[in-house]
């Protein structure tokens, strides 16, 4: 069973994340992610587990997630902490290949847009974007991937773009059906992505997805938060 991880104290938790353990409903703090050209959505709903609530995401060849919108300055360092479950791990998952680019469950960082590291037709297709949907796009993203193959602790560019980097930090199905307890600096990880400061992260979202390889699984996230350390 789940016991909260207890902060130290000289931590300091970060702008709150709306918790999934007190939420009354999906959109409470969180909202619908999706993307273009994906009509089959994942689902999530609250439910409880082993006496705490949590949410569990069914994906059956289907992509979305839920993001809580922040603006948060990951500063010198930043904890992300959370813990999560999977039914399963994708045979066709590959994490090197568009595919393969499924996973029962991840967790996705965004960073905000910088346009004065951007080319002219970068920050174009950008303004395009935003005059066509009303929204700008992030920047760049890191996502915290439960793989199939990649080994704990490879990263690799996302095969679709290379403003998203993945970082494997649960992978193959040893751990299938037990909870798994995660923590990382955002700051240091980004740095390591990126080779740079980070930016204001302006979103945090779960996602579980299985559109390019057809398969299905379930994934239940606990709380997610976010805290700075000395």
């Amino acid at each position: 069973m789940f016991s909260s991880v207890a902060f130290s104290q000289s931590e300091e938790t970060a702008p709150h994340l709306p918790r999934f353990s007190e939420m009354t409903s999906t959109s409470d703090g969180w909202e619908p992610l999706e993307f273009p050209n994906i009509d089959q959505h994942s689902n999530y709903q609250l439910l409880v587990e082993d006496g705490v609530q949590v949410v569990k995401a069914d994906t059956a060849g289907s992509a979305s997630g839920l993001i809580a919108r922040i603006n948060v300055q990951p500063q010198d360092s930043l904890i992300l902490r959370w813990r999560w479950k999977v039914s399963n791990v994708f045979a066709k998952g590959d994490a090197r290949s568009k595919n393969g680019d499924d996973y029962p469950a991840r967790i996705y960082v965004a960073f905000e847009f910088q346009p004065d590291n951007a080319g002219f037709f970068e920050r174009a297709k950008r303004k395009a974007v935003e005059v066509m949907f009303g929204e700008a796009l992030p920047g760049n993203a890191i996502n915290y991937i439960w793989a199939n193959q990649l080994p704990i602790g490879e990263w690799v560019s996302n095969p679709y773009t290379d403003k998203t980097r993945m970082l494997a930090v649960t992978s193959g199905a040893e751990k299938t059906g037990e909870w798994v307890s995660v923590e990382r600096d955002i700051t240091a990880d980004y740095r390591k992505a990126f080779g740079e400061e980070p930016p204001a992260i302006i979103g945090i979202a779960i996602m579980s997805d299985s559109d390019n390889t057809g398969e299905q699984a379930s994934a239940w996230y606990g709380d997610i938060q976010l805290v700075k350390a000395p």
